[in-house]
């Protein structure tokens, strides 16, 4: 009996744990209840903590938001971008010259940047379709770095303020709301992001999520099962590149100013160091990398000013050593293990009974 040889240097594809697996060990009514509570106690932070924090916590949000459209594209879709702080760039300059030049309000420009991003997004999909791996992260790689040098172009200096940026003001709380702009502010994150989350969650878990999938891990038996991989790769981008925009829209509303050398490469590597941390794949784990991306920062400044750049690295290589698969894989790592020291111990009580 023969068996057919593997063709030589195509490396079987590794599939990626979808972030429900590590619900899947639990049972099944603790996910929405451990949903609740998450919700329930972030709606707390606000009330139990100065300003400062919340802006602080403000701003996780917006960069678990962006890590998300990262991953909706590299962690599901396969797609390598080095790019992503052009769309936030784009989403936040969108934002910001809506309300300073036209005075809309704010949160009609969220939809108004993310439709731009995702236009942006789907067009530059187009091209890169045929690029795959380090070339496609050259691609991007090359918009990231392109970026910040067309905002401060002269023709486009009277809109976009050029290196000086453009500065808004921070919404006030509707209906006479008894809290402060801060607080408003994260409440109005937090909403937006749970839909996001929640758009993006379906999404994965649909048929046109199990084809994005399948692109990510056969793209030629993909193709052969009739699933046109030219447009999903194109939507996919587009629709990382919305939720990215979206992202960065919010930011700059956080933040009250937009600048060009405020969305430079540095930005992008940011992002890919939490969706690293967080976990590819993983929905829940792009919160762990908001966080990371935020507090890690600036824990290493805390530490020492002049070798902050030395600390941070030492901490992303611990938190690789300890959690290469990220926060999600390592959930789900001390789950199993959790499943099966109960299991140990049942068993040694049941002989013991016995």
């Amino acid at each position: 009996m023969t068996t057919q040889p593997k063709e030589i240097g195509a490396p079987e594809a590794v599939p990626l744990v979808p972030e429900e697996a590590g619900i899947a060990l639990a049972r099944p009514g603790v996910r929405p209840f451990a949903i609740g509570a998450a919700v329930l106690a972030a709606a707390l932070v606000p009330l139990l903590f100065k300003s400062f924090v919340t802006f602080q916590l403000t701003l996780v949000m917006v960069y678990a938001l962006a890590i998300l459209g990262l991953n909706l594209l590299t962690g599901f879709n396969g797609q390598f971008s080095l790019g992503h702080s052009a769309f936030y760039g784009i989403g936040a300059y969108t934002t910001a010259i809506l309300m300073d030049r036209w005075d809309i309000p704010y949160f009609w420009t969220l939809p108004a940047a993310g439709g731009v991003c995702f236009l942006f997004g789907f067009l530059f999909g187009l091209p890169a379709l045929r690029l795959q791996g380090l070339y496609l992260a050259l691609a991007t790689f090359a918009l990231a770095i392109a970026m910040p040098q067309i905002l401060k172009f002269g023709p486009l200096e009277s809109l976009t303020g050029g290196v000086q940026g453009i500065v808004i003001l921070k919404p006030d709380p509707p209906f006479g709301l008894p809290i402060d702009a801060d607080q408003w502010l994260y409440y109005f994150t937090l909403a937006v992001l749970l839909v996001m989350f929640a758009a993006a969650s379906n999404l994965v878990r649909s048929r046109t999520g199990r084809a994005i999938m399948a692109i990510r891990d056969h793209p030629i038996a993909a193709a052969a099962m009739g699933i046109n991989t030219a447009l999903y790769k194109s939507l996919t981008f587009g629709v990382s590149a919305l939720y990215t925009g979206v992202a960065g829209a919010l930011g700059a509303i956080a933040i009250q100013f937009v600048a060009p050398d405020s969305f430079t490469f540095l930005l992008s590597v940011s992002l890919l160091v939490g969706l690293v941390v967080g976990g590819v794949g993983s929905i829940p784990g792009c919160l762990v990398g908001g966080l990371f991306v935020l507090f890690v920062p600036n824990l290493s400044e805390a530490v020492s000013t002049g070798l902050a750049g030395a600390i941070y690295g030492v901490i992303l290589l611990l938190v690789i050593f300890v959690m290469p698969s990220g926060a999600a894989g390592f959930a789900r790592l001390a789950a199993v293990h959790l499943a099966r020291f109960n299991q140990a111990r049942n068993r040694f009580s049941d002989g013991r009974k016995k």
